[in-house]
């Protein structure tokens, strides 16, 4: 481990110390027995000979698990009264597994239908994704199952941790981030100040479990570098990974309404997925799943064929970029113009992308050109730019093609990144012919770094005149160009970006406050009657830096911002004017409208303040605002912004956490 790295735990083991009720060391989440036999020796008759011991030298234990074996889930003829002979005919792996599951529900799992964390639900997940894993691990061969099994089990203890432990629960947090939110990552590390992958990381590092099973609990969101100290591990991962893809695909997530996890490249790159018979699989976990339906009350779907069908789908459309281009098929006989090749001089692409069509259209006479965005969030393909002007009709606009839809030599274009000439009499089906009523047509994936970011395309539906696969060979430089240039287009919209954003709450920034009010200021004074700027400052902010340290003062700060982000309409405008100080602008209100919203940002703000109030040393999160509405004595958004400022130091005089609305100057 690098100092880089130990520092980093350190920060993480620091968090954790400031959000848990007692130490982590004193945590008695996983049972003794539990870490014996999670260290069990790999030797076959010293494991089995051990595995009877630990089991049998706990009675509450060997009782349970002489219970299961004797149901009906095991169909064993004759009842069984030791542990031995349970071994001897189940096997270690069943046993070892058995004592695991019932070790950690019965120890971590605290079902309350009354918590907004079901533990019943997680604990679903977790035998699913555990399941899974191992049976994975078993087709690839993998050394050792069981400890995958192991891995996949516990991979989300962390969020447990939090929920029995935390001075704020996770129950806390799913509460606060209401029914329109989804849960990730980013969240928790908001809430919390550290996310559940690293809490459960230090709660294996204090508990010395296998480090496969610490780098599955840390990693199993992210892959680990080449340098981690986890990376010899990647393969194990991977399979958590990917099994904990499925079980949210499938709908067993450890949350209902978390934002499932992302397929990561490299996680198809260790795992062979062609080697993997999804059916197979899926049909061998409901099996286990059914064997303990009833003893933890829970129900599982089994609609093999359907589910399987459906996640092969959701793999394939993650993969689009899954095979580097090694054809030299298109990159001979480029006959093409340079003014098609040549540098674009623009990063506005409504300004180069229909220039490249227009060159297209005199170069190659199509019909039609359009050039198609990849929209990943949304999954599908949105016609951004088309040549002639006419080539799509307003009946057709917007024109989108799910990517769902997509199937044959469309999908292997979009899989492989190679272009096609389609012929649409073999594939009546195609979403582009249904569109468009072209009996043929290219497409060429636009691509940048061998990821898609687009797709040209081109037909002659009006001529009828045929197209030839020489064309493709031609069309892929001018892709290359397109490629490129739309990708600078996004890094400088995105560094534009940046310079406008406050780094730290990711709010406009002072310069953009003003730049925004100068442009509104600009218009008549009429259209301005039902303006009204505010002025939200964080209370006694300085003693969340004197107690608390400065990470936590930055934790409020992105606190109220997230708030500020949920509560205000997209119309409406909110920025970081400096310190602890928060700006909004809001638009087509009136007094009463101003003083609600801001009732709603201070209520919440109060509401949040007093979840997390133990994360900051009982220092309660409240904010004083003050609200000036437009009066024509303002000839100047700055006299405008006085008088919001103005507000809130009255609010803070008379008692702060409270609102404060000026019609007009408080003259001194």
């Amino acid at each position: 481990m690098t100092d880089n790295d130990r520092d980093a735990l350190e920060k993480i083991r620091s968090a954790a110390r400031s959000i848990l009720k007692q130490e982590i060391n004193y945590l008695q989440l996983v049972p003794s027995v539990a870490v014996k036999l999670l260290k069990l020796t790999h030797d076959d008759n010293a494991r089995a000979e051990d595995l009877t011991r630990i089991i049998e030298t706990e009675p509450t234990l060997a009782a349970r698990i002489l219970r299961n074996v004797n149901s009906a889930a095991y169909y064993i003829p004759n009842k069984t009264t030791s542990i031995k002979r349970a071994v001897n005919i189940l096997g270690f792996s069943a046993v070892r597994q058995l004592a695991l599951n019932l070790l950690f529900y019965n120890k971590m799992i605290k079902h309350d239908p009354k918590q907004q964390f079901n533990q019943l639900f997680f604990w679903q997940h977790c035998l699913f994704v555990a399941s899974l894993s191992r049976a994975i691990a078993v087709t690839i061969k993998h050394p050792d199952p069981d400890l995958v099994y192991t891995g996949g089990l516990i991979h989300d203890i962390g969020k447990v941790v939090l929920e029995t432990y935390g001075r704020v629960t996770y129950s806390d947090f799913i509460a606060a981030m209401g029914n329109n939110r989804q849960l990730n990552l980013a969240e928790e590390h908001n809430f919390f100040g550290l996310t559940h992958t690293e809490i459960g990381h230090v709660f294996c590092l204090e508990w010395q479990l296998p480090e496969a099973i610490k780098a599955v609990v840390a990693c199993h969101h992210n892959q680990p570098t080449s340098d981690s100290p986890f990376a010899e591990y990647k393969t194990e991962i991977a399979i958590v990974s990917f099994a904990n893809y499925i079980a949210w695909v499938q709908g067993i997530g450890s949350i209902a309404n978390h934002s499932h996890p992302a397929l990561q490249q490299s996680v198809l790159e260790t795992i062979n997925i062609d080697r993997l018979d999804i059916e197979s699989l899926l049909q061998q976990v409901d099996k286990e799943m059914q064997n303990t339906r009833e003893f933890y009350g829970i129900e599982f779907p089994t609609l093999h064929k359907l589910r399987a069908t459906l996640i092969k789908a959701t793999i394939n459309l993650s993969q689009l970029s899954a095979k580097p281009q090694t054809d030299t098929e298109f990159k001979s006989n480029r006959r093409v113009a340079s003014s098609l090749t040549a540098p674009h001089q623009s990063l506005n692409p409504d300004d180069f992308v229909p220039k490249t069509l227009e060159a297209i259209h005199n170069e190659f006479s199509f019909d039609r050109s359009i050039m198609f965005n990849s929209d990943a969030k949304r999954r599908c393909l949105v016609a951004s730019h088309w040549w002639p002007k006419l080539a799509l009709t307003i009946e057709q606009q917007p024109f989108e093609i799910d990517i769902g839809s997509v199937s044959g030599k469309l999908l292997t274009a979009l899989r492989d990144k190679q272009a096609v000439l389609i012929d649409t009499k073999s594939e009546r089906n195609n979403p582009f012919h249904k569109r468009l009523q072209s009996e043929e047509f290219i497409i060429v994936p636009v691509l940048r770094d061998n990821s898609l970011v687009g797709l040209l395309y081109a037909d002659n539906a009006l001529s009828k005149r045929p197209m030839h696969r020489h064309l493709l060979a031609e069309l892929m430089p001018i892709a290359d160009e397109l490629g490129i240039a739309l990708i600078n287009a996004r890094q400088y919209d995105m560094e534009k970006k940046r310079a406008q954003l406050d780094p730290l709450t990711q709010l406009f920034n002072k310069r953009m406050i003003d730049q925004f009010l100068t442009q509104i200021f600009q218009r008549e004074p009429i259209s301005l009657d039902k303006i009204a700027i505010g002025f939200i400052d964080i209370d006694k902010f300085k003693l969340f830096n004197d107690l608390c340290g400065h990470q936590a003062g930055d934790d409020a700060l992105k606190i109220v911002a997230d708030i500020l982000r949920s509560l205000t309409r997209p119309a409406d405008f909110i920025g970081r004017y400096g310190g602890e100080e928060f700006l909004f602008v809001l638009k087509n209100t009136d007094e009463n409208g101003a003083r609600g919203y801001a009732e709603r940002i201070r209520k919440e703000i109060e509401r949040r303040g007093k979840i997390l109030s133990q994360r900051f040393n009982n220092h309660l999160l409240t904010a004083s605002i003050g609200v000036a509405m437009f009066n024509k004595q303002y000839s100047h958004h700055k006299q405008m912004i006085e008088v919001a400022d103005q507000a809130m130091y009255q609010a803070k005089r008379e008692g702060r956490n409270r609102i404060i609305v000026l019609n007009s100057p408080i003259h001194k």
